[in-house]
């Protein structure tokens, strides 16, 4: 049996951080809402129209 080595070697997926962080705004913005939110909404949200203006699209 191998068991993980215990101190300083934690492995940060930042991906998988950011992902994380975006759910949860999606969360809270969900449990804020009277409605269900619109697509709209999840894309203000998720800052998707930032993210095409930076990347040029």
């Amino acid at each position: 049996m191998h068991v993980a080595p215990v101190g300083g070697t934690a492995v940060q997926d930042h991906v998988a951080l950011a992902e994380i962080e975006l759910c949860g705004e999606l969360i809270i913005a969900a449990s804020a809402a009277q409605e269900r939110l619109s697509l709209e909404s999840i894309d203000e949200v998720l800052k998707v129209a930032e993210e095409r203006d930076a990347s040029g699209g």
